[in-house]
Order: structure tokens, then sequence, then C-alpha cells
């Protein structure tokens, strides 16, 4: 069309659109295109503003490699992600929560009661809980992924005096549906802030502060997978999550127990004398 202008512009594009497109696809792009197209105008968006758009998501692309998803991170700090976790949740079952950029694939096998905790410092956490459906039957064969930081707020992939696995483990439930582990308690942590994502926080007035938190990914046949993550109840960045992470199924609570009573049935017990804390956290699947 020769005749484009600003009134029409949006109109034109979605005839371009081909006959065969996928359908799905074509409400995808349409929606997109013509909520962009009226964002711009909205703001009277100017030749400046624009090119400084392109120059952060030229530089969001260069800063990304395997371990850094800076567009991931765009996406958390944006809301964008906790939106597609609500869009998609039902609510019979655990919420979702964001994935986050620091998810490694192929986690080693971590035996029920196995312990993540090795060498670091810091008080030891026994978390455990049941993997179940919406009825309360436990699911067994169910596959829980899980991750967190160091003591040092650095998750593995960023931090090369980590292994590469560190803080990571894979288990699979038995008839009881059980997962149980041992590692040191989470800490809050500062989500990268040397990159786009940090000249926007910065830019916006906001802090880059993430309460700390147990990931999850747990997985069963004739389920939904779930990704999630979870939160103490006395951290001091519950309410002020930076990639808007926290819903309120997600909060648990750290019980203090006294040194002697380390249970038996994990990697260290028998080792522990001090004191240490304990959660019990359940995540409930739904069928689909």
């Amino acid at each position: 069309m020769r005749n484009v202008n600003q009134d029409n512009l949006t109109e034109v594009f979605l005839g371009y659109l081909g006959d065969d497109v996928n359908p799905r696809l074509r409400e995808v792009m349409g929606s997109l295109v013509t909520h962009l197209h009226a964002f711009a105008k909205d703001v009277n968006l100017t030749h400046d503003e624009w090119e400084q758009g392109i120059s952060f998501l030229e530089r969001t692309g260069e800063i990304s490699d395997a371990n850094r998803h800076e567009f991931v991170l765009l996406s958390d700090v944006l809301g964008l992600s906790s939106l597609v976790d609500m869009i998609n949740s039902r609510s019979e079952g655990t919420s979702s929560s964001v994935l986050g950029p620091f998810h490694i694939s192929g986690a080693p096998a971590l035996e029920i009661g196995g312990d993540m905790k090795g060498d670091f410092p810091g008080p030891v956490l026994v978390a455990e809980g049941v993997v179940k459906d919406v009825q309360g039957n436990p699911i067994e064969g169910a596959t829980v992924d899980i991750w967190q930081t160091a003591p040092n707020g650095l998750y593995s992939s960023q931090d090369p005096e980590q292994d590469t696995y560190s803080f990571h483990g894979l288990q699979t439930t038995g008839a009881d549906g059980r997962y149980a582990f041992t590692s040191v308690k989470p800490v809050e942590y500062t989500v990268p802030t040397d990159g786009p994502v940090g000249d926007i926080l910065n830019a916006c007035g906001r802090h880059p502060w993430r309460p700390s938190h147990l990931h999850f990914i747990v997985k069963a046949d004739g389920y939904r997978s779930l990704v999630t993550e979870v939160f103490p109840d006395d951290d001091p960045y519950l309410d002020q999550d930076t990639v808007f992470g926290v819903r309120e199924d997600l909060v648990m609570h750290y019980e203090p127990m006294a040194a002697g009573t380390f249970p038996e049935g994990f990697a260290l017990s028998g080792q522990v004398d001090e004191e240490y804390i304990r959660i019990q956290f359940d995540l409930t699947l739904v069928s689909g």
C-alpha cells in the first residue's frame, strides 16, 4: 500500500499477514503489533527514545549467554514472567512462580534425605514435604528439581568458585510422595545490575533485591509440570520482591530446632550437633 500513515499503519500490517498463517500466530502477532503501535502513539515516542530502546535490546542480547539470560531477567523485573505464570496457573494446585535466569538443566540425582550443603558455612536447613495431587494422594515417581543460591547470594552459574551443580539436586519420589534434603539456609540477594536490566531498575528508582527462597520444578506423568519457589515468612523483602515472584501460598515458616534433635534418615544424621532449622512444604500438582 502506498498511502501508509499513522492512522492506518496497524491495519495495513494486519493485512500483510498471509492467509495460511497459523491462527494462533496471527492472534499473537496481531495483538502485539496493535499494542506496540498504540504505545508509540500514546507516549509520542521520539527518534531518540526509539534509538535508546533499540540499543537497550542490542545490549541485552550481547550480554546474554548460556549462563546469563538477560532477556529472562528483563521479563522478570517487568512482571511479565509472573503474569504469564498467573495466567496459566490453576487455583487447585500449588502456585507457580518465576523460573528465573539461573536454572541449570541436568542436575545430579539426590537421594531422599541427601545433602546439598556440603562444606559451605551457614545454618543447616532440613527441608521436606510430599508431592501430592489435589485430592491429597501422594504421587509416586515425581521428579523434584531443586536449586538455590550459595550463602554468598550467588547461583553456581554466576560463581566460578562453585561447582557447576553446587546447590542443585534432582529427587524422585517413592510411593509416599516424599522429598527430603538438607541444605544451607537461603539468603536474600540482588539480581545482576551490571547490565541493561540494572539500568532499567536504576532509572525507575527500584531496588534489585529478591527475598530468600528455594526453587522447585516438579514433574510427574499425567500432571501439569510445576515451576515454583518458596519463601520464608520472616524475610525483609517478602513484600517487595523485584521480580514479583511471591504468592501467599508459597510463604513457609522456618521452625527453629534445638541441638541434639537432628532427625534420622538424612545424609547428615549423626553429624549435626548444633541448632538447625526445619521446613515442611507440600507440593500439589494438577492433572492435565
